[in-house]
């Protein structure tokens, strides 16, 4: 399996977006920056927000002559979520990196205690009330002034010894901060804090780089509070911001949080474009790419489960990394490629490296997937796990069509369900409209019948190796019930029934024997037969020939309560394609005259077979 975590190793030929980010923060001269590294979810933010880090170490180690070096802060406002307010976590996430980082240099520890304290006050102002205005004032007010007029006494009281507490933690974290004759700008002490930080930085000869992740993932008013946290660091020399998140989803957040001013479009979009520089966009993954990256996920798992040596998968790794930075020059990632990827001889990964060429163009042309590297690995997920389930119950499947068909559940549910519905026990499990769709598709100019019609994605999945049609898929099926329960119906069919089952399917004509077969095996199993035969008839019933219908005829004929499902079978006939000669047929079963006259008055029916009812009906 796949986990889903942020990664450095890189599949999808990220790494060069990486070298450029961080070569954009080395080359700012202490300048500070901005970077907004945006798309939609799952597309790989977060992998390059560590792939721009891990440059900048890799930078810091092999550039000896490089004199400053770098503090790298990693936040992540979405574990903070309902703990503690972003805005103050950020704050204090900063500030203990800048102690850390002045403990090696014993003339600066004092001045980045000094910023903590800063911190301290701006977090406990972010508290409000009763204690920010004892704190701010120097007055004790509403519980923590009864404190002071309630004395030693009033601390019996637990609610009042917690206030007590807030205050005297309050005076001690600035202590030495504030002059008890002035009072306190908030405003002042946040330029102060600034002016503050940015001298420490600068005697340190540090570059402070922020990384702020998943912020797309937290409620508007997390989202909001930390983006104003970010706007107090920003724009600090030997600063650096780089904040990942979907910008879809902030501007949704910017319109929540100013509900009810009439913010418009612009605005919202405006807010994050001003704290952010030079925006970049995590690169969607092309065909080649997508080909590339399933490979490598197939690679990986084979090297995890020892199929794979390591020296052969990393000699795979770069061979692709080298192939993708060339494909600009029509160097494709082809069947061909992929197979120098693999050791001669090993025939199950030659054989996925087909199925990842095979699933790329599909999974990157799917709506529902677009190529998206979190969806791919759930989509493979999902497949192997089924894989997994198959052996302990004695289920003989190849990845591949499990593969072919999770492809379909995922892209086209509504499709996958109507060809389930069709698989059958007393079928073997065989969906004989399915095949025929797979044959139709090879022809571009053929028309698809139901519950394919014409969209482009089931043409391809249609020709997709390999393919289903001729196989039972009562398997597949079942080891598909984690997406739907599936119901393949009993076989009620006895010895008797399954021979009339298949001497209808064989009768071109009416005879005594076919009819005694009809008597011998009564109502019940010759309804069944008959729905049976009528079912493996289909890929050939051209609704044009009387002998097509002569099982619901002989059938009915002889046992008449078989006469509301043959009208029932009957009444799916496409009206376009019916023909005359299938009317003199019909036109004296009494189960059918609901159907025929619902035929004569259907608008769409053709001329001669509305003619040939009416003249029928006359003699």
């Amino acid at each position: 399996m796949w986990h889903d975590n942020e990664t450095t190793v890189d599949y999808v030929n990220f790494r060069l977006v990486a070298k450029a980010c961080a070569e954009l923060i080395r080359d700012t001269g202490g300048e500070p920056i901005s970077i907004g590294i945006s798309g939609g979810w799952g597309v790989g933010k977060s992998s390059l927000v560590r792939m721009v880090a891990s440059e900048l170490e890799v930078g810091e180690k092999t550039a000896a002559a490089e004199k400053s070096k770098y503090v790298v802060v990693t936040f992540n406002p979405w574990l903070y979520q309902g703990f503690e307010d972003a805005r103050t976590a950020l704050l204090q996430t900063v500030g203990d990196a800048v102690l850390e980082a002045a403990a090696q240099n014993a003339g600066l520890v004092d001045k980045a205690k000094a910023l903590v304290k800063r911190i301290n006050f701006l977090r406990l102002a972010q508290l409000g009330g009763e204690v920010a205005a004892t704190l701010i004032t120097g007055v004790p007010v509403g519980l923590i002034g009864k404190v002071v007029e309630a004395g030693a006494d009033a601390l019996k009281n637990e609610s009042v010894k917690d206030g007590f507490a807030v205050a005297k933690d309050a005076s001690e974290a600035t202590k030495g901060l504030l002059n008890e004759a002035k009072p306190v700008s908030l405003p002042k002490e946040i330029q102060s804090f600034r002016e503050a930080l940015e001298e420490l930085l600068e005697e340190m000869g540090i570059t402070l780089v922020v990384f702020v992740d998943d912020l797309d993932r937290c409620l508007p008013k997390t989202a909001i509070s930390t983006l104003e946290a970010i706007r107090l660091l920003l724009f600090l020399r030997r600063s650096a911001f780089v904040i990942a998140a979907d910008d879809v989803f902030i501007r949704g957040a910017v319109r929540v949080h100013f509900a009810g001013t009439g913010l418009d479009d612009d605005v919202a979009t405006n807010y994050f474009d001003k704290l952010i520089q030079v925006p970049l966009r995590v690169p969607r993954l092309g065909s080649n790419e997508t080909k590339a990256y399933t490979a490598l996920l197939f690679l990986e798992r084979a090297h995890r489960s020892g199929q794979l040596d390591a020296e052969n998968f990393e000699k795979a790794k770069v061979n692709v990394e080298a192939r993708l930075r060339e494909t600009w020059t029509g160097k494709a990632v082809d069947l061909a490629f992929l197979e120098t990827l693999v050791p001669k001889g090993s025939t199950e990964l030659l054989g996925l490296m087909g199925l990842a060429e095979r699933l790329a163009p599909l999974l990157f042309s799917a709506s529902t997937v677009q190529a998206n590297p979190r969806l791919i690995k759930r989509f493979l997920n999902t497949v192997f796990l089924r894989k997994a389930l198959a052996k302990p119950q004695n289920i003989d499947v190849d990845v591949q069509v499990l593969a072919k068909w999770h492809l379909l559940e995922r892209c086209d549910e509504t499709t996958a369900n109507a060809l389930a519905e069709k698989v059958s026990a007393e079928s073997e499990g065989r969906v004989s409209i399915l095949h025929d769709a797979e044959v139709a598709s090879k022809d571009p100019e053929s028309t698809l019948s139901s519950p394919f019609g014409d969209k482009s994605f089931a043409r391809e999945w249609l020709q997709l190796e390999p393919l289903l049609g001729d196989m039972d898929m009562r398997p597949i099926l079942h080891l598909s019930r984690d997406s739907t329960v599936r119901d393949f119906g009993a076989d009620d069919l006895n010895v008797t029934g399954k021979a009339l089952r298949d001497a209808l399917v064989a009768a071109r004509n009416s005879n005594e024997a076919l009819k005694q077969q009809i008597r011998d095996a009564g109502d019940f199993q010759s309804g069944l037969a008959m729905a049976r035969a009528w079912e493996l008839r289909r890929s050939s019933r051209t609704w044009q020939k009387a002998e097509e219908v002569l099982m619901l005829v002989e059938v009915s004929r002889v046992h008449p309560s078989a006469g509301a499902r043959a009208a029932a079978l009957v009444s799916q006939a496409p009206i376009s394609q019916l023909a005359p000669g299938l009317v003199s047929a019909l036109i004296d079963c009494d189960w059918m005259q609901d159907v025929l006259s619902k035929w004569e008055r259907d608008d769409q029916m053709p001329q001669p077979v509305k003619r040939a009812i009416e003249n029928a009906r006359k003699k």
